[in-house]
């Protein structure tokens, strides 16, 4: 009795081995530890970690798919232990959690390191895929599966390629890879290596990949380069699809490497003959030439001469006549037009051409056809506070001054006279091809007005004293002419006397001779005549023959005597 209620040595130790081994089984739990396989039975693979009790491990862990498991009894594999012992008695081992804590452990320091990893997608997730790391799960974002969007991933399930951890967190369990950075890192080491076999000159094959507005894109063999739209041939080319269609081999030149931002720039163009050679001594200026529209601008329109060979007819050598007027209501485009080469700049490929050139100036045209004094008919175009601008053969215009409407009355009443759309005639007074003007004189057409550009007023001379008849009295004044066949000129009713009272036009009739002084002549040539003056030039003559005013004798003797002579 004293015995079995007080515990001998022997039982002291007992007690203390079995604590001391519990508490050794309990350092197992959360851990990954070794162990040998002792059977596979039933889907289950019966392992040995040193505990009282062994293990199992579902045989799926062990397995990749429909791979075999590859395992015997008597394997030595790592297994993580959750508890020492369940209910059952067993202990509680996973071969997902050794391969996961071992996974993690491997991945914290790759990720460190900056490596790429090897994975599995093996599921599809909201957003992306799942992706095995040897035993860690890893998201993989839909954007990060490849350069480009891919619409199926089946061919890339369940097999092993690298990835890059772009972020894990091992605390909550989150990994995130990439399978794009993996490519674009491939494609950039891919890249450098055929650049660096690449060199500016060199002519290589290619494919059209793709085309947009501004040219085409040729893969190089694993680079691509661009083929831009002005680079694919010498003549204008509007769209890439014109020259190449996707899926095409092309032969193309590489202009230009750029090394910082390998990009390679291709041309077609370079291999054939440039056209622009020797264009100067084909194009002479003066040349006139046949040519298509192939272009029209605001500022004017492009004329091609030959294939690769363009020249621009700017909106102020189009047409004589048509001034400020856009070239598309001159030329159209695909019309065959002449033109005439103005100007060649080789070096900068630009020929300068003129299509009014290749047509007679209207201007030499009209004044071939209508000299100076010759009668012409045209429609009042327009009235301005000068003038009358008369539409004429040739689609040109000339002017009738406001003086030349009409004798005997103001500018302005006489443009009063006249409306737009009326028809009228008019003489030929002068053209000047250079500024393309041409004067026209109405009044010139006149009974008894002199002919236009010649000497309307024969032998008379500024000063000259003569008789003249009365032609028609006007309230303005007098149409009168000089002599029998001679000049008509006007008085100016200030000019017919001295005195106001003389000042009277209808003190004279039709049919009248009187003298009168040519004091000048008006544009057309046409005499000026003054009574007046006249007058005034008779009474300083007398003076100066018989003595000034204040020598005693008055003015009226003075100029009586001078009549009495003259008889």
């Amino acid at each position: 009795m004293a015995t079995s209620a007080n515990p001998t040595r022997d039982d002291f130790a007992k007690l203390l081995d079995e604590q001391l081994g519990a508490a050794d089984e309990g350092g197992f739990e959360g851990r990954v530890v070794k162990g040998t396989i002792t059977a596979i039975e039933n889907g289950n693979v019966v392992i040995d970690v040193g505990l009282k009790s062994e293990g199992r491990v579902a045989l799926r862990e062990f397995t990749h798919g429909d791979q075999p498991h590859g395992l015997s009894v008597g394997d030595e594999v790592e297994v993580y232990v959750d508890r020492v012992e369940n209910a059952d008695g067993e202990a509680m081992l996973s071969r997902d959690r050794a391969r996961r804590e071992a996974a993690w452990d491997k991945l914290e320091s790759e990720f460190g390191e900056g490596k790429r990893v090897e994975g599995r997608i093996f599921g599809r997730v909201k957003g992306g895929f799942t992706v095995d790391l040897d035993g860690a799960v890893a998201f993989l974002p839909g954007s990060q599966v490849d350069i480009r969007p891919v619409r199926d991933v089946t061919p890339l399930m369940d097999m092993p390629q690298p990835f890059q951890i772009l972020k894990m967190d091992r605390r909550r369990g989150n990994i995130v890879v990439s399978r794009r950075a993996v490519l674009e890192e491939t494609r950039a080491e891919q890249r450098s290596e055929l650049i660096d076999k690449l060199a500016e000159g060199q002519v290589i094959d290619g494919v059209v990949k793709n085309i947009t507005d501004y040219g085409a894109f040729v893969d190089l063999g694993g680079i691509d380069g661009l083929l831009h739209v002005t680079d694919m041939s010498y003549k204008r080319v509007n769209h890439p699809s014109e020259v190449v269609n996707i899926g095409d081999t092309v032969s193309v030149q590489i202009i230009r490497i750029n090394q910082d931002t390998q990009r390679i720039s291709l041309g077609m163009k370079q291999l054939e003959s440039d056209p622009w050679d020797g264009v100067a001594a084909k194009y002479p200026v003066g040349a006139k030439l046949n040519g298509t529209v192939t272009n029209i601008t605001e500022y004017g329109a492009f004329v091609e001469l030959e294939p690769g060979i363009e020249g621009l007819v700017h909106v102020s050598e189009m047409s004589w006549t048509k001034k400020n007027v856009h070239p598309g209501k001159i030329v159209s485009t695909s019309q065959e037009v002449e033109v005439v080469v103005l100007e060649v700049d080789s070096e900068k490929r630009r020929i300068s051409l003129g299509l009014k050139q290749a047509q007679q100036n209207p201007w030499e045209a009209f004044a071939d056809k209508h000299p100076i004094g010759s009668t012409v008919e045209g429609e009042v175009k327009n009235a301005t506070e000068f003038g009358l601008f008369i539409g004429l053969d040739g689609d040109v215009d000339g002017m009738v001054h406001m003086s030349d409407i009409a004798w005997g009355i103001s500018g302005e009443d006489a443009l009063a006279l006249h409306r737009k759309g009326e028809q009228v005639q008019a003489v030929v007074l002068d053209v000047d091809v250079e500024k393309e003007r041409i004067s026209l004189g109405m009044k010139q057409l006149e009974k008894g007005a002199p002919a236009a550009g010649g000497g309307t007023s024969g032998s008379l001379r500024r000063g000259e004293v003569v008789t003249v008849t009365v032609l028609e009295v006007r309230d303005g004044g007098l149409e009168v002419q000089a002599g029998e066949d001679g000049a008509t000129g006007f008085i100016k009713r200030s000019d017919l006397g001295r005195d106001r009272d003389e000042q009277r036009p209808d003190r004279f009739q039709a049919g009248q001779k009187v003298d009168a002084m040519v004091t000048g002549f008006d544009r057309s040539k046409k005499p000026n005549f003054s009574i007046k003056a006249r007058q005034l030039a008779e009474e300083k003559e007398a003076v100066e023959q018989y003595g000034s005013s204040d020598s005693g004798a008055s003015l009226g003797d003075i100029l009586g005597e001078a009549l009495k002579q003259k008889q």
